[in-house]
């Protein structure tokens, strides 16, 4: 090596960011390694680099002893004071072991390893730029296909978008510019692996971020999403503004602010229902497009049971059960969807029935009983008043005479 490396691992350190220290510690663990493998050594050895010079020194580092076990790692008393009179038993003997040839093979490792290290910091700079966007949005190029697998082009590093989180249906073209859900990013020892997605709810969530102006204010917040990617998804909001309407705002003008989201998202079909902190009235919204009578809420079973017009029991459950299914993970409730008539011809609803008219027939007797106990009681009472009256009218010549 020489004065021009060393002044490059200064440009390195302010260029790269790599610390000048660090790869210097890097290149002389390196050049142990080199020089053990190289010339057969099993010496203890240390290699020094002078950062004025660029000169590389191999020392072999031996212990000073009475008597030598190890050769390789050991030096006599007696022989370490021909090198010095100073040292004693214990002491570290360093003796300068440097090959004539040692200097180039000193300047191959130090640039391999002085690479490596560039390729790692890169990584690493590449792993917190994108770590940091876990669960947000990005937007990339694919570039290629790699059996069902997708690797998009992220600049200065891929995504990969597997099968699992691709639309089904969704054309995927080379070249072509998409939005994308930053589902994970973790290191690997060939750089950091970044797992994107186009299915996750999150997307959905980023997208009306971006489209709603209310929602990025704070103005409407996303309460919870459900999605059937590439076919249907549910959206509940809040407003904490009592004067703007959530729903109104992500659905936008003339519907310009939703088109917009599913045109990003394969036509896909998107329903946005308001939340209410009501379990009941948030199920019967979740429900939408169908008309709901009533929802009675089971909370041990998690259960909620739906009741809704004949001619809407379609609506509600949809095709092939697609709108209850997505209102149960929208409200995290198990929805159980019947038509009004099965409510009122069921069992259950007929013994309620009956019960109560059983209940009203002996009311209606208990109420005769008593009205007969009454009129006894006047009648009663009107025979004993005409006794009186009679008694009266015998009575009452005599005291006239008196």
């Amino acid at each position: 090596m020489n004065v021009e490396f060393i002044q490059a691992l200064d440009d390195i350190e302010k260029d790269k960011g790599i610390s000048k220290e660090v790869l210097i510690d890097a290149i002389e663990t390196a050049l142990v390694s080199a020089y053990k493998k190289d010339f057969g050594s099993k010496d203890n050895v240390r290699i020094d680099i002078s950062t004025d010079a660029g000169e590389v020194k191999v020392y072999s580092r031996k212990e000073v002893v009475e008597e030598v076990e190890n050769e390789n790692t050991q030096i006599s008393l007696k022989e370490a004071d021909k090198i010095d009179g100073k040292y004693k038993i214990g002491d570290i003997v360093e003796i300068e072991v440097t090959p004539g040839n040692f200097g180039r093979i000193a300047a191959q490792t130090a640039k391999q390893v002085v690479m490596q290290r560039i390729r790692e910091a890169e990584r690493d700079v590449i792993f917190d730029q994108f770590k940091e966007k876990e669960d947000e949005l990005i937007t990339g190029t694919i570039q290629r296909f790699h059996n069902d697998n997708i690797l998009i082009d992220m600049g200065k590093t891929e995504a990969l978008l597997p099968p699992s989180e691709q639309i089904a249906g969704e054309k995927y073209e080379i070249g072509k510019r998409i939005k994308l859900y930053v589902v994970e990013v973790s290191s690997t020892s060939k750089g950091p692996r970044i797992l994107v997605s186009r299915t996750h709810p999150g997307l959905l969530k980023r997208l009306f971020e971006i489209e709603v102006p209310e929602i990025f204010q704070g103005l409407v917040e996303i309460k919870a999403v459900a999605r059937e990617a590439g076919q249907r998804s549910k959206m509940a909001v809040a407003s904490k503004d009592k004067q703007v309407d959530p729903v109104g705002a992500c659905v936008g003008p003339k519907g310009m602010r939703v088109q917009a989201v599913v045109e990003q998202l394969n036509r896909e079909k998107i329903d946005i229902v308001k939340w209410d902190e009501s379990p009941e009235v948030f199920v019967a919204n979740a429900l939408n497009p169908a008309e709901v009578i009533d929802v009675k809420i089971n909370k041990s079973d998690k259960i909620a049971e739906v009741v809704v017009p004949d001619f809407q029991l379609s609506l509600a459950i949809g095709k092939e059960g697609q709108n209850a299914r997505l209102a149960a993970k929208l409200t995290g409730w198990k929805v159980d969807i019947k038509k009004e008539s099965e409510i009122v011809k069921s069992p259950a609803k007929t013994k309620e029935i009956e019960k109560s008219a059983q209940e009203l027939e002996k009311s209606l007797d208990e109420f005769e009983e008593s009205s007969e106990m009454e009129n006894e009681d006047l009648e009663s009472k009107q025979e004993e008043l005409e006794v009186q009256a009679e008694e009266t009218e015998e009575t009452k010549p005599e005291k006239e005479l008196e």
